[in-house]
């Protein structure tokens, strides 16, 4: 099943159960998906573009929560927390940090990087890689911790 169509299985029946908070999830994805297909002509969308727009909405909801918490406003960090986790759901199985350092060590050795100045390199081939499976920020942590 596409992820357009388990989207909308689920909307159905966050409709039937009235649950808001997973209505506006539902929805955001859709939205997403939507014009996305619209922008770029396509008919299909591939399963990379889905779990970028999933990514995306996620860290947004992530740092809109961050922000809010930092703003001492909980009560409106709570349902984007709850949201992110609602659309994070779509997303494969995210890796543990020891599993993604294993993998930058590996990319690093073979591409030989061994300074900062190839962090680039050693960016764009790990994203590649872990496209859907890790944070952007948590690799580029790992990464950065590894070349220094």
């Amino acid at each position: 099943m596409s992820l357009k169509q388990e989207v909308m299985e689920q909307l159905k029946a966050a409709m039937r159960s009235k649950d808001k908070v997973a209505l506006e999830s539902l929805r955001a994805i859709k939205s997403e998906l939507l014009l996305l297909e619209t922008s770029s002509g396509n008919i299909e969308i591939t399963e990379e573009q889905e779990l970028k727009i999933l990514q995306k909405l996620v860290k947004q909801r992530k740092d809109s929560a961050t922000t809010y918490k930092e703003q001492g406003r909980d009560d409106l960090a709570e349902p984007e927390l709850a949201q992110a986790a609602i659309i994070a759901q779509f997303l494969p199985e995210q890796m543990s940090e020891e599993k993604i350092k294993e993998l930058v060590k590996d990319v690093i050795q073979r591409l030989g990087a061994n300074s900062m100045a190839d962090m680039g390199k050693v960016m764009g081939l790990v994203s590649k890689e872990l496209a859907g499976k890790a944070d952007g920020k948590t690799i580029s942590g790992i990464v950065r911790s590894l070349l220094m």
